[in-house]
């Protein structure tokens, strides 16, 4: 079997995803508001069961930074117990949308938006963790936690600060660490991510200098961290809040996931996603996740770029990579137990500032001046609102830039003699572009005898056509006249495109 065959190459690289998504698991589990154990159940379903069904092999599945805020602002709101039946409605809105092979429709989502939302998500991871650093809670809002900071960093280096300063400076060490690890780190050494050496060293050093400071928590028995959904939590469904929280929840979780599929794709010459498919997987495993309590999942690209890089061959390797989770957590939950909560913090602040990615204002900027500014709005609005609040200012500015660049019309008019002029539109013609057109027309003459060439126009809208006709009505009255030439070719051609799109299965 080929399972067999690639086991070696499949088993190496299940190690090193790993060790990339043990303290991953946690962090995001902090930061999400939730207890640690939350987030490595995540994990474990992710490898074990999202792994097995998957639609993308090599694609591996689990907690989500993109995800936290969202879930932050959710238990924070209505409190951890709606977590579980908000989650099982949006992975069944998920395993929905890939039986009806919606796969590709979840796809369609301007890299702007998308850019611009990790890049909000990524501002107030940091916001929010740079409390965590200093063994604090942070607070609701980004804005919240950007006004809060300096007062919480004088109050740790304060006289009654002490163990809230030695916690900053472990989360910052570990920042330095991961850092220093990923410029600097050894060919040899190159399967080690930069995580786990932060977090390994951070730990160490807090043990061997017995540092006061807060540390992770984990219930003996990992099934003490298993909150089963109960028939009243499936009745706060009813909340309409709620509801749009699952839609917010599915589409996210299943956007995130299909761009990282797609991305994964482009890093190995194995077989191909098949995005329904993976769909469908996603929503089995946060169906799971929300029966239990556990945190939201999505296919997650860090994770995923550690599979291919490491050597993986096949979905063998994401399930032995839960294996492994399993196995710690339930054979060894002491070593998780020493590690510093502020350096998970530094794990996710240095998380938060990759996902702010100047590249890609850069990047978007090839394609005109919109899609930087696209990016900086979904940003800011998602820093100063919510995550919901800020993707749909994105979308929306993409729908007007779309409709503002589907509605360009050029005009060129020709003034043949002293009475007769032809006026050349090119382009769109919709309702949008009325008053240029109207312009143009104010600037001639109402006795003039006027042709209008319509051959290179695209498509006319009927606010359009209505202006010219009501031209021409005003200049027959004063002695001229209007000609329109092209507009049955032009009513064929938009008919003959109509057709052929709805021919298309």
């Amino acid at each position: 079997m080929k399972m067999f065959r690639t086991l070696p190459q499949d088993a190496m690289a299940s190690v090193v995803v790993f060790l990339v998504a043990l303290p991953l698991c946690m962090g995001i589990a902090i930061a999400s508001g939730m207890p640690p154990a939350k987030g490595l159940i995540t994990g474990i379903i992710g490898g074990l069961i999202v792994g097995f069904l998957s639609g993308s092999p090599l694609q591996v599945s689990g907690p989500a930074a993109g995800l936290a805020v969202l879930v932050f602002e959710l238990v924070r709101t209505y409190g951890m117990a709606v977590l579980g039946p908000v989650l099982l409605l949006a992975g069944f809105i998920q395993l929905l949308a890939g039986l009806l092979r919606l796969g590709g429709w979840f796809r369609v989502t301007a890299p702007a938006v998308v850019s611009g939302m990790l890049a909000g998500i990524g501002i107030l991871i940091v916001l929010s963790q740079l409390h965590v650093m200093f063994d604090a809670a942070p607070l609701a809002s980004g804005l919240d936690n950007l006004l809060a900071f300096p007062g919480a960093l004088m109050e740790a280096f304060s006289l009654t600060g002490k163990g809230s300063a030695l916690a900053g400076l472990v989360g910052i060490g570990t920042i330095a660490s991961i850092w220093l690890w990923e410029r600097y780190r050894p060919k040899a050494l190159r399967f080690l991510p930069g995580a786990l050496v932060g977090v390994s060293l951070a730990t160490l050093f807090s043990l061997w200098l017995a540092l006061p400071i807060k540390r992770v928590e984990l219930p003996a028995n990992l099934g003490d961290a298993i909150d089963w959904i109960t028939p009243q939590g499936l009745g706060s469904l009813a909340d309409p809040q709620l509801l749009v929280a699952a839609l917010a929840l599915a589409f996210i979780a299943s956007a995130e996931t299909l761009l990282s599929a797609a991305a994964v794709d482009r890093m190995h010459s194995g077989p191909r996603s098949q995005f329904n498919r993976e769909l469908s997987a996603q929503g089995i495993g946060n169906m799971l996740c929300g029966a239990l309590g556990a945190l939201p999942m999505t296919g997650v690209i860090v994770r995923s770029s550690a599979n291919v890089q490491a050597g993986a061959r096949s979905r063998t390797s994401a399930i032995l990579h839960g294996l492994w989770l399993l196995a710690l957590v339930s054979l060894l939950p002491s070593v998780l137990q020493s590690i510093p909560i502020a350096s998970l913090g530094g794990v996710l602040v240095y998380t938060g500032f990759k996902l702010v990615d100047p590249k890609a204002i850069r990047n978007l900027g090839q394609y005109g001046r919109i899609p930087p500014l696209i990016y900086v709005a979904t940003a800011l609005c998602i820093v100063a609102t919510d995550l919901l609040t800020g993707v749909l200012v994105g979308f929306a500015l993409t729908l007007l830039k779309l409709l503002w660049s589907a509605s360009k019309i050029h005009t060129r008019l020709i003034t043949t003699d002293a009475n007769r002029a032809e006026l050349h539109l090119s382009g769109t013609a919709t309702f949008l572009r009325v008053p240029r057109l109207a312009k143009v027309l104010a600037d001639i003459e109402p006795s003039t005898h006027l042709r209008i060439c319509m051959d290179q126009l695209h498509y006319i809208d009927h606010a359009s056509i209505e202006l010219l006709e009501d031209w021409g009505r005003s200049a027959r009255t004063q002695g001229g006249s209007l000609e329109i030439v092209g507009e049955q070719e032009l009513k064929h051609r938009v008919e003959g495109r109509q057709r052929a799109a709805l021919a298309q299965p």
